[in-house]
């Protein structure tokens, strides 16, 4: 089993060539640009009509394809100690596409209100937990969510481990658009692993005999992408995933 620094490093290096890909395919969407701006003003030389017919024959430009996600289990994990996520305020980056949609959804995590949380997520995604793996749960009547974390795409998957007890979870039961909080089973705060929700409208989710849900963080970009997501719809029939697939490529944190 690999140390966690060695997955450090591993996870280091894979978002670094992540960046890079990222990078260049943004380089060579604004040469494509720019090669049609420049393709235009020449034929607008030659006459109007013969630029009107070119354009109308201009193929247009191949969208990039989101990967999907994996379908497979990762759970040779340990649970780390709260004092890893060190009382402070975390920021970490979802590098996230849906149909041909790059975006980064950027969290702020509070390592004091939900240190094991915290920690938990971190930790993770540092080990390189979350990459490449699908949104498998969206929800879009009473309660607005898109849930994440779970590499088997089943709704059943986990790091192979469990905690609690429940953090932080608000007296109300209203959880604000932009919340970001862990998932668990019904009636079990001791059930929470790596699965997580992001709240994009405004719900209320009635606590249940074993409390509320641990929030942890908050959605400071991005909350656009995910209610473009939710636009959506799911799949249909007796699927709950999201119509329009959702992969998290890759996760920094700082």
């Amino acid at each position: 089993m690999a140390s966690s620094k060695q997955r450090q490093r591993a996870q280091q290096a894979r978002q670094a060539e992540k960046r890079a890909q990222r990078q260049a395919a943004k380089r060579a969407r604004k040469q494509r640009v720019w090669g049609l701006v420049a393709l235009v003003t020449v034929l607008a030389l030659v006459g109007a009509f013969v630029v009107a017919a070119l354009v109308g024959n201009e193929p247009p430009e191949a969208a990039g394809a989101c990967p999907a996600g994996v379908e497979e289990a990762r759970e040779d994990y340990e649970l780390a100690e709260p004092s890893v996520a060190e009382n402070r305020t975390w920021t970490v980056t979802l590098q996230a596409c849906s149909g041909d949609t790059e975006a980064d959804i950027v969290l702020e995590l509070d390592g004091e209100s939900a240190p094991q949380a915290v920690a938990n997520f971190v930790t993770l995604a540092q080990a390189g937990y979350f990459d490449g793996t699908g949104c498998h749960r969206l929800t879009t009547s009473g309660i607005f969510v898109l849930q994440c974390g779970d590499p088997t795409m089943t709704g059943q998957g986990g790091p192979g481990y469990n905690f609690g007890p429940i953090e932080n979870a608000p007296e109300d039961d209203v959880y604000p658009a932009g919340t970001v909080a862990m998932a668990r089973v019904g009636n079990d705060g001791e059930s929470m692993g790596s699965q997580f929700f992001l709240v994009y409208e405004d719900s209320t989710i009635p606590a249940d005999t074993a409390g509320g849900y641990t929030v942890f963080g908050t959605i400071t970009s991005g909350l656009d992408f995910v209610r473009a997501v939710a636009d959506a719809g799911t799949a249909g029939g007796e699927s709950v995933a999201p119509a329009t697939p959702v992969t998290i490529e890759g996760v920094e944190t700082q």
